[in-house]
């Protein structure tokens, strides 16, 4: 079987560098002063109701839309990488003109860039974004994203993966659809530890001892740590929190953890200054292929579940254009050209049997790959953790960060 269009498997599409992660966010509440009130998202006069989120739709009369995404986070050709060919196609076959930048490089400073806008009820001049679902939760709690067309995009309708469709910042995903996906877990170098790690208590073992690192980042660290402490981090509690601190402050005080990080963990690892990390799926992909001896494993208690997620902002001139090319992405073929370029967990299932059925060896074997298409048994001990909410933030990031040295 080969792949149509706009697939274009000639050679294995390369693995994306490592310089920089979706995931390496900002720490607990943010730089930019995310102003201190607006964080914690409790500031009534910031909200805003559905009926006051929706501007004048411009789609019709002006094919364009604006998207703005992450870097390295999307289909480049080999040859030219100023050209994305999944765009490409797009355009050409509905006649909107994507205007594509890669301008968020943190979560909290994009938030804090678009936030007076918003707040006043202006525009914002984006009409597509893509942010971690924890911030994503920000947005729809303060009522800064739109609701969606979903009889519009009936390949989000069919496609999307069941384990994604209801967070609990956004239940039905009303209001956002994941980008891509990923796991949160722990990467290792078996031949380096000379035994295997199973589980989150297996890096608290005493020949770790100062060849551990965690991650500094409160969203992108907590969950797998409480999974650690058999807690269900789909209804966490405060408790479990401080619990699971207590832990880390001691192996802190021991110095049996490194250090904490960012997307830096990479490099540790590959250098061989740590054995042992917290580590995300996408990133493990090439970890292993520059080492056979680093694994990523989804630990006996669980691991997180995430994803980086679409969103149209209020008041967005062109939310119809938004809408199609959010369901374009969808199409399994689409999303398998994605899907081979970024190696992130794809959430649309239906892409697996694409990549499958390509005529070149390396790509059709990343079918096979339950990094980024996660078979049954490890979907078993993927959750989706509740988010952090506005009540709890402060108080929670002060005490993660006192201990992260933030």
């Amino acid at each position: 079987m080969s792949i149509a269009r706009p697939l274009a498997f000639a050679e294995a599409v390369p693995m994306p560098e490592l310089a920089f992660s979706r995931r390496s966010a900002l720490y607990g509440l943010g730089a930019a002063g995310l102003s201190a009130a607006l964080a914690g998202c409790g500031v009534p006069a910031a909200y805003v109701p559905e009926e006051g989120r929706e501007g004048p739709d411009r789609s019709e009369r002006d094919r364009s839309v604006a998207f703005s995404n992450w870097p390295l986070y999307i289909d480049t050709d080999e040859e030219d990488e100023e050209r994305r060919p999944t765009l490409e196609a797009f355009s050409e076959q509905t006649g909107i003109e994507v205007r594509y930048t890669e301008e968020i490089n943190d979560n909290d400073e994009f938030f804090g860039k678009v936030s007076p806008a918003l707040m006043n009820r202006q525009e914002t001049g984006h009409d597509l974004i893509v942010v971690s679902d924890w911030m994503a939760a920000r947005f729809v709690h303060l009522g800064w994203a739109q609701k969606l067309d979903r009889p519009a995009q009936p390949n989000v309708a069919r496609h999307l993966d069941p384990q994604l469709r209801s967070p609990a910042f956004d239940e039905g995903r009303l209001h956002t659809v994941p980008w891509q996906s990923g796991i949160t877990g722990i990467a290792y170098n078996r031949k380096a530890l000379g035994r295997e790690i199973k589980s989150v208590k297996d890096l608290w073992q005493p020949d770790l001892a100062g060849k551990v690192t965690l991650f500094s980042g409160l969203d992108e660290s907590f969950a797998l740590l409480m999974q650690g402490e058999g807690v269900d981090v789909t209804r966490w509690t405060e408790s479990d929190f401080h619990r699971m601190c207590d832990q880390v402050e001691n192996m802190v005080k021991k110095k049996h953890i490194r250090r904490f990080t960012g997307n830096d963990y990479t490099s540790d690892l590959s250098k061989g200054d740590v054995l042992a990390c917290q580590a995300y799926s996408g990133d493990a992909i090439q970890l292993q292929a520059d080492n056979p001896d680093i694994e990523f494993v989804v630990p006996e208690e669980g691991a997180e579940l995430w994803a980086e997620s679409l969103l149209v902002p209020n008041l967005a001139r062109h939310k119809a254009n938004a809408e199609a090319l959010i369901d374009y992405y969808y199409a399994p073929e689409v999303a398998a050209s994605l899907a081979a370029s970024v190696n992130y967990v794809c959430p649309v299932p239906a892409a697996r049997e694409v990549l499958a059925g390509s005529d070149d060896r390396e790509t059709a074997e990343l079918a096979e790959n339950p990094l980024i298409f996660p078979d049954d048994d490890m979907r078993k001990r993927l959750v989706v953790a509740r988010d952090i909410s506005s009540a709890e933030r402060r108080s929670l990031a002060k005490r993660w960060n006192a201990i992260v040295g933030l």
